[in-house]
């Protein structure tokens, strides 16, 4: 973002240094060419009205001391002829000279001399000017000046250096202010950034600073504060709910079972099938609270892990695939050359794995456990697979739900796969779900970081 916003407003200050520092060159360059060919037109028409005078009068000598004088002074040859191209009056010039031939010509035809072109400092040689001598209709002769363009070129030379040190002066200045205000506009949205990263670093409570830049980034600056302490604090009231509740259920579940243990001995017979049912409800309890504890759990581990939770451990694949693969006594998968480490506690894993191995053994026949990594795309997948009557597309699509519970009239809580499913996204894996010849549970979480 800031390479695209310098180039635009240095584009945008370079274009309007442009725009002013162009048009003063041209007219700089146009003015002092008006000023070259007035000055010779003048010095033309002066020679014009000396040779007018001495074909009035005949005498010649003020003319030709004047263009001894003028060639002396400024370095530029003229020659004035008669209405026959006989020489009246030159110095520096012949008026048989062939370059001039042309320009004599239309001169004594009182044709008008074409344009001088618009002169620039890299201008030189010389540019020849004429004029019809007489009055009218009538050419009496003309007068012929090369003038050099060398000075006037200096000149506008000397005008566009202090054009385009202006110019310089202006772009640097440009610059200047292009960087502060992309560091005025870009400084708090960097803070920004760093405080995004800081949060996901394990930083709780993390702020930026929020008296700089536009209103409208310290307004977000303000707002992430304020949603950095929300985020947190959300976290820590989930973390004391999950221990609240931890204490304050566990203990009276544990009462009321011990107390049903002591009265085990003390049942009448006519009251065993409501004494058993009693039990058996308080199973039923115990386990619904362990599920929703763990879900719950699993909930805080995602919120912890938005919040700018700590990294999570790697946890070896292989490893701890196998070890539960062994607990729940079904074949033990292959194991890779290479260790698949993924960015899951092993705790957490394990617990997913018991899910789906407690109900592939629950629900479905031959169960088996393979895994793998996907180098490429950064994962590591493990995959259990059973031969039971799977589900349909609709019982897939609720799977996951909470409470949700299949048609197989197997006891349990219908938390299972909700609590796997919450677990493997807290760490920004996924749970995929199929069923085609079975019951196929993917869990694919992402690979350690490269180093």
């Amino acid at each position: 973002m800031r390479r695209r916003l310098l180039l635009v407003l240095l584009l945008f200050s370079a274009a309007a240094v442009a725009a002013f520092a162009v048009p003063l060159l041209s007219s700089t360059a146009t003015e002092r060419t008006q000023r070259f060919v007035l000055t010779r037109t003048g010095d033309l028409d002066r020679f014009a009205a000396l040779a007018q005078q001495a074909e009035t009068t005949g005498d010649e000598a003020a003319l030709e001391d004047e263009v001894a004088a003028y060639v002396e002074l400024y370095g530029d040859p003229v020659v004035v002829v008669d209405a026959r191209r006989q020489p009246v009056a030159q110095a520096g010039l012949t008026s048989d000279d062939p370059a001039l031939a042309r320009v004599l010509d239309a001169a004594l035809r009182n044709q008008p001399a074409s344009a001088v072109p618009t002169l620039t400092p890299w201008s030189s040689g010389h540019v020849v000017f004429a004029r019809p001598v007489g009055t009218g209709t009538r050419v009496a002769g003309a007068v012929v000046l090369r003038a050099s363009v060398d000075r006037a070129a200096g000149d506008v030379a000397g005008r566009w250096l202090l054009v385009l040190g202006g110019a310089l002066a202006a772009a640097v200045i440009s610059i200047l202010l292009v960087l502060a205000v992309t560091r005025w506009l870009l400084k708090p949205l960097a803070e920004l950034a760093n405080g995004v990263r800081a949060v996901a670093a394990g930083e709780r409570r993390a702020h930026v600073a929020s008296g700089s830049g536009p209103p409208e980034v310290r307004e977000l600056s303000e707002s992430f504060n304020r949603m950095s302490d929300a985020v947190t604090e959300a976290a820590d009231q989930q973390r004391r709910l999950i221990a609240d509740a931890s204490h304050q259920l566990r203990n009276p579940m544990a009462a009321l079972r011990l107390r049903m243990d002591t009265l085990s001995g003390q049942v009448k017979p006519e009251g065993v099938r409501a004494y058993t049912a009693g039990v058996a409800e308080i199973e039923r309890l115990e386990s619904l609270l362990d599920g929703l504890l763990a879900l719950a759990s699993a909930e805080s581990a995602a919120t912890e892990v938005a919040a700018g939770g700590r990294e999570p451990e790697l946890a070896d694949v292989g490893a701890v695939a196998v070890d539960r693969a062994g607990f729940w006594q079904v074949p033990l998968p292959a194991t890779p050359a290479l260790a698949v480490l993924v960015r899951c506690p092993e705790s957490d894993l394990a617990q997913v794995l018991d899910v789906l191995l407690d109900n592939a053994v629950k629900y479905g026949g031959a169960v088996r456990v393979s895994l793998g990594a996907d180098r490429a795309a950064g994962v590591g997948w493990v995959e259990v697979h059973d031969d039971g009557p799977g589900l349909d597309e609709e019982e897939l699509a609720l799977a996951t739900s909470r409470f949700w519970r299949g048609r197989s009239g197997q006891p349990g809580t219908g938390l299972g796969l909700a609590i796997a499913d919450q677990l493997v996204r807290a760490r920004q894996g996924v749970l995929d779900l199929s069923s085609a010849d079975g019951f196929t549970a993917r869990v694919a979480l992402p690979l350690e970081p490269a180093l």
